[in-house]
């Protein structure tokens, strides 16, 4: 099944792009490698929640948004890759989440984008990973995705 079969399946459109808010692209290819940018949790083009985790963003609204993150993530590479099925597999996914200092559970937060990595791409999506706990994101979002992925080639 393809990628956009899964996204289908699962009731998901990828969104549409988001113009970066400086001066850098949304991601770029070298080679056979794309990397894509910080992505946070824009929806529709806006902010899908504001705060830390640990005070105003629960684990679960947290999971949310990084899956809505690596959903912004996934736009840009497919634009860039010129279709998710060009994907050969990821190389690392990495989340930062802003927290409160006692705060303690931010892999559990990634895993809402690492989780939703694998049932899109299956054995493919498999990744390293880093899960960084940080005081403040752009915007004030609690959680923010950026990804890199190796395509396979053209031919």
């Amino acid at each position: 099944m393809t990628v956009a079969g899964r996204l289908a399946d699962l009731g998901i459109t990828l969104p549409k792009l988001s113009p970066p808010p400086g001066p850098f692209v949304g991601a770029i290819q070298w080679g056979n490698t794309v990397t894509v940018s910080g992505q946070v949790p824009l929806q529709d083009g806006k902010v899908l929640m504001v705060g830390l985790l640990g005070d105003q963003i629960s684990l679960e609204q947290g999971q949310l948004c990084a899956r809505q993150a690596l959903l912004n993530a996934l736009a840009q590479l497919d634009a860039v890759a010129g279709g998710l099925d060009r994907v050969a597999g990821f190389v690392r996914l990495g989340g930062f989440v802003a927290a409160t200092p006692e705060f303690t559970r931010h892999g559990a937060v990634i895993d809402g984008a690492s989780h939703l990595l694998m049932q899109l791409f299956d054995d493919k999506g498999c990744h390293a990973r880093a899960a960084i706990g940080v005081a403040s994101l752009p915007r004030g979002v609690p959680v923010e995705i950026e990804l890199t992925a190796v395509l396979q080639d053209r031919g």
